[in-house]
């Protein structure tokens, strides 16, 4: 599922791109089957060639990792996962792009960072609604993210992510993480739908809101009906309410 090639641009981690990339599609592979998540994948990846925006709707820490598996990039993600025990210093060795979401300032220098790892052949994923969601309702995608791929000159793909049962995956509200985590690990027959949407050249598009846009409705769609590609892991999800809190990446 994974390419082999180097993936993540520019090498600004502690470690080597291609160690980086090993690391991240082995821990990646490992929580996920750790925490028993059934996946089931459908579409198909972008070409691992050539830079590559990739935007999703945000339910649940296990985002990360489903997307990473499949995709792996240098990840965008809130400051505070950086200070999470096991998963921040994986996160901090994978070349996660940390970033101060409380910090207006800050932003310009986040997205030129992001622009520059894309400019350089490399991959970025972010969750562009800035919190997670449950339920039927979804945030709005930020259009900050997107000028990103205009400026380095990438595509844009377009992922969803689906729940069975949505609340047991769900990392909402002031939830703390080892109840979330425990959430998962005991319920049964968690599934994970991962999405693949057709890529979106950021040329067609006049500026970033109109990709945004694009990308949005693209992750909303519940028409494809695109082929499945297999994982061997499990997984399991709850429906609920909507709601949204600042969460990792």
């Amino acid at each position: 599922l994974v390419p082999d090639v180097d993936a993540e641009g520019p090498d600004h981690g502690l470690l080597p791109a291609a160690t980086r990339l090993a690391l991240v599609r082995h821990w990646t592979r490992a929580v996920v089957r750790a925490f028993g998540v059934h996946v089931r994948y459908e579409g198909t990846a972008a070409p691992a060639a050539g830079p590559l925006l990739v935007v999703a709707n945000h339910v649940s820490w296990l985002d990360i990792p489903l997307i990473a598996a499949v995709l792996p990039g240098r990840m965008v993600a809130k400051s505070d996962v950086r200070h999470w025990p096991v998963l921040g210093t994986l996160a901090a060795l994978g070349g996660t792009l940390f970033i101060d979401r409380d910090g207006i300032m800050a932003l310009p220098g986040t997205v030129r960072t992001m622009a520059e790892v894309l400019a350089g052949g490399g991959r970025v994923i972010v969750f562009p609604e800035g919190s997670t969601w449950c339920g039927r309702e979804r945030g709005r995608f930020r259009p900050a993210a997107f000028q990103a791929a205009l400026d380095g000159g990438a595509a844009v793909q377009p992922v969803r992510i689906d729940y069975r049962p949505t609340d047991a995956a769900a990392y909402v509200a002031d939830d703390p993480l080892g109840s979330s985590l425990w959430r998962v690990v005991t319920t049964r027959r968690l599934t994970a739908v991962v999405r693949l949407r057709e890529p979106l050249p950021g040329g067609r598009y006049a500026d970033r809101r109109a990709l945004a846009a694009a990308a949005q409705r693209a992750v909303a769609s519940d028409s494809a009906n695109l082929p499945s590609l297999s994982v061997h892991h499990r997984s399991r999800s709850r429906p609920s309410s909507a709601s949204s809190a600042r969460t990792p990446a």
